[in-house]
């Protein structure tokens, strides 16, 4: 009788142990295919954008104003102008604009950007 008892409660036991050992094996499993994921499409990004000039033309946009800045008062000028008047356009403009440098980037270098702030 109590050997039948001690067998139960090693089978319950044994039982525990194996499902909390499937769990976090499949967790496991889970987060190897999420970095996998995440490999997988960034090299699929950089391979989108091989032959693109997309980036180089991002990179031009954003040194104008950089280089208007060392031009002395007129370029500084320009460069105050220009930025009131991006100040000042539509919330939906901002956004398309921010998600358009943002896509030549990579999304996911700028949400741990934003996430470091």
């Amino acid at each position: 009788m109590i050997g039948k008892i001690i067998g139960s409660l090693t089978g319950l036991a044994t039982s525990i142990i194996d499902g909390k050992t499937q769990i976090k094996l499949t967790e496991a499993e889970i987060k190897k295919k999420q970095l996998t994921g995440e490999i997988d499409w960034d090299l699929e990004a950089m391979r989108a954008t091989e032959n693109s000039w997309k980036d180089e033309w991002i990179t031009l946009l954003f040194s104008i104003p950089l280089i208007l800045a060392f031009c002395g008062d007129w370029g500084n000028d320009i460069v105050a102008r220009g930025f009131a008047a991006l100040e000042v356009m539509p919330q939906w403009y901002q956004i398309a604009l921010g998600g358009i440098v943002s896509a030549s980037i990579g999304m996911r270098s700028v949400s741990k950007f934003f996430g470091k702030r």
